[in-house]
């Protein structure tokens, strides 16, 4: 490829500015600089992350960190049109005119003081996406240099299916995780294994550690035994036990706590053993495999 490959964890951003820890500039240059140094250079973002402010906060720490722009994976998303305080939209819905889809990109570089992205998805599908118009913008952001490499999230098979008769299609970012792998099954993950279509997984812990419920305790009786045997903290297990699923699966993390990026970093050494991975499907499901 002739932009920087994704590295295998990906640093989500959503939570750095409005929609969370609204970070300073010199947090967030911080932050930046610690996951870089720990060769964690892929970043994804979202036009609408805090109502469409979070990016710009990113690209202007980025720009006063100093790092060389080729050092990092941008990923940016588009197409919801949020319903909040800087767009005059009057309810939540999707845009993937062409106009709108090169538009929004333009936007993103300008956020994010770039002039390019490595990655453009869609962020979630539309009943009125046409594949044609959506090929035209993407070819058009692709010929004029400002996109890399294109891609969907929250799609479906037959949803990448139809883009994929028009367009080259790179990526999908789903949620997938151990509580949610509703992926394994209804034939997602296949279909991108045999497409040779990257993988990203956002909500990589599912809700382990949001919920106490019969559930959750026995995954977590599983979890204490797996961190003494791999000298690992629970949150790195759950991030083996997606990266040992053959379509190569990238978590996307919503942490900005360092030690818990530490602990996501940690998840790439010494994969779990077979029987450790269907130990945990097996207490997540309640019943052992058919």
């Amino acid at each position: 490829m002739s932009f920087k490959e994704t590295s295998k964890i990906i640093i989500g951003c959503m939570s750095w500015g409005d929609w969370g820890k609204k970070f300073s500039l010199k947090e967030q240059s911080n932050l930046i600089q610690f996951c870089v140094d720990n060769d964690l250079t892929t970043f994804d973002h979202a036009d609408i992350y805090g109502d469409y402010t979070t990016e710009a906060g990113f690209g202007s720490a980025l720009a006063v960190s100093g790092i060389p722009r080729e050092k990092l994976h941008l990923i940016s998303k588009c197409g919801i049109q949020y319903v909040g305080q800087t767009r005059n939209n009057t309810i939540k819905h999707y845009n993937y005119s062409k106009d709108y889809i090169v538009w929004s990109a333009e936007q993103t570089l300008k956020n994010l003081k770039t002039d390019y992205l490595d990655t453009f998805l869609l962020h979630r599908p539309s009943p009125l996406m046409h594949p044609d118009e959506i090929a035209e913008a993407v070819t058009a952001l692709k010929n004029s240099g400002k996109i890399k490499a294109f891609g969907v999230s929250n799609f479906t098979t037959s949803q990448m299916e139809l883009l994929s008769n028009r367009i080259t299609l790179e990526s999908n970012q789903i949620e997938f995780s151990l509580t949610q792998h509703t992926a394994m099954h209804d034939g997602t993950l296949d279909y991108m294994l045999q497409k040779n279509i990257n993988v990203m997984s956002w909500s990589p812990l599912g809700f382990v550690f949001k919920e106490d419920n019969e559930q959750t305790q026995r995954i977590k009786l599983v979890l204490k035994q797996l961190t003494h045997k791999y000298n690992s903290s629970e949150d790195s297990i759950l991030l083996k036990w997606i990266l040992k699923h053959p379509a190569n699966v990238s978590p996307v993390i919503g942490t900005t706590n360092k030690q818990r990026i530490l602990n996501a970093k940690d998840a790439l050494k010494t994969p779990l053993e077979l029987e450790d991975w269907f130990s945990l499907l097996v207490e997540c499901q309640g019943h052992k495999v058919p």
